[in-house]
């Protein structure tokens, strides 16, 4: 079954990403990063074979998979590039959000683009004083004639400048906290200003940036899912966005591992290859006990995902674990190359620098502890 696999063993799903990221990221990625530069017209050859459409019905011409397969794609993209593997992980976001809360007709006429990359989407909840904290967002839709009037600033958007299509979240009432709903705003609406891309500590190859929204006019159309209920809706999609972020964990990790088994297998002291001394072989086989371990925490809360069962707590766990392992299998990977690691052109670096957005990006390493104790402390007071 697919759920036992992970991204080294042999499936015909597999082996097209492999063979798909060796052409199209790989060689570049090191490029991309150094130059803090999103690569468009490589996100559009990904596109051509379906990527920016992983879990579109193929109704709208998107591949059809399921979370699992799609954590499968991330991971193998984030072998070599945790930059576009982000690309990818939060177009499917903004995907993800029509296709489950959209209208008929909203899903009609976006889907099939989304599907293909035309537009690129970015979702955008985050504000520079609420991150964690999302029912404090200060970003405004008024009731304004026959539609409606979007007033504020998001942070941190992924795809900011980039994207032809805004999925936004804004407060839409007065009478209680979580009144938020949710939009789709096109890039060409007036009032509509993402920044310049942000400079980020990794995945430079993505693009980031703040956007201002100024007497945004809406149409009533262009609300997406029910009127205040936008927050449960975000919630319950942040479940498969940690999904894919615990994925993309597991690619560095991967990508970690190997160049670390390269490298000490070539690299000689004392007249024999490094991958001899103790020292060395354990950190490595950590490396992979770490690696196993992430992967099925991922792929148990992408199969509950795709059952259609409770898979907040497993993808908090998934999230939180592979996050933090990443971390640290960068930070080995590192100090197994020695001064080689250190440079500026390796490999392993960069892999360091980009792990940190897993104990970040979609919650933090602390709001992942938080959801899971919340779950052990409501199941011992059902006792």
């Amino acid at each position: 079954m697919i759920k036992t696999l992970n991204a080294t063993q042999h499936h015909p799903l597999i082996d097209k990403i492999r063979q798909l990221a060796v052409a199209h990221v790989k060689p570049y990625a090191a490029e991309w990063d150094r130059e803090n530069r999103f690569p468009m017209e490589h996100v559009h050859a990904l596109a051509e074979h379906g990527l920016l459409g992983i879990c579109v019905d193929k109704q709208w011409g998107g591949l059809g998979k399921s979370l699992l397969e799609m954590a499968l794609i991330i991971e193998g993209v984030a072998r070599y590039d945790a930059g576009m593997a982000l690309t990818l992980a939060a177009h499917s976001l903004v995907c993800d959000h029509v296709q489950r809360f959209g209208s008929e007709a909203q899903k009609n006429r976006y889907l099939p683009g989304l599907a293909k990359g035309e537009p690129l989407g970015a979702w955008a909840l985050a504000e520079a004083g609420s991150g964690s904290d999302a029912v404090s967002i200060k970003t405004r839709a008024q009731r304004n004639g026959d539609g409606w009037q979007l007033n504020g600033r998001k942070m941190f958007v992924t795809q900011g400048s980039v994207a032809g299509l805004y999925v936004v979240m804004a407060r839409s009432g007065e009478h209680k906290k979580s009144a938020i709903s949710a939009y789709l705003v096109e890039r060409d609406t007036p009032g509509v200003t993402p920044s310049a891309p942000l400079e980020k500590l990794g995945c430079r190859s993505s693009n980031t940036t703040a956007v201002h929204f100024d007497q945004v006019q809406l149409a009533e159309e262009q609300l997406l899912g029910e009127e205040h209920r936008a927050l449960s809706a975000a919630f319950s999609l942040l479940d498969h966005g940690r999904v894919t972020i615990a994925a993309l964990a597991c690619g560095i990790m991967r990508g970690c591992l190997e160049e670390s088994q390269r490298h000490t297998a070539r690299r000689q002291q004392f007249g024999t290859p490094i991958n001899t001394f103790q020292a060395v072989q354990w950190p490595m086989a950590d490396m992979a006990t770490h690696y196993d371990a992430a992967w099925l925490l991922t792929a148990r809360a992408a199969q509950l995902c795709d059952d259609g069962q409770t898979c907040g707590t497993a993808a908090a766990k998934a999230k939180l674990f592979a996050g933090e392992m990443a971390v640290k299998s960068a930070e080995r990977a590192v100090q197994l190359q020695g001064g080689y690691g250190y440079l500026k052109n390796s490999c392993v670096e960069r892999f360091y620098r980009d792990a940190k957005l897993c104990d970040i990006g979609e919650g933090t390493a602390e709001i992942q502890r938080l959801v899971i104790a919340r779950e052990l402390i409501t199941a011992q007071q059902e006792k």
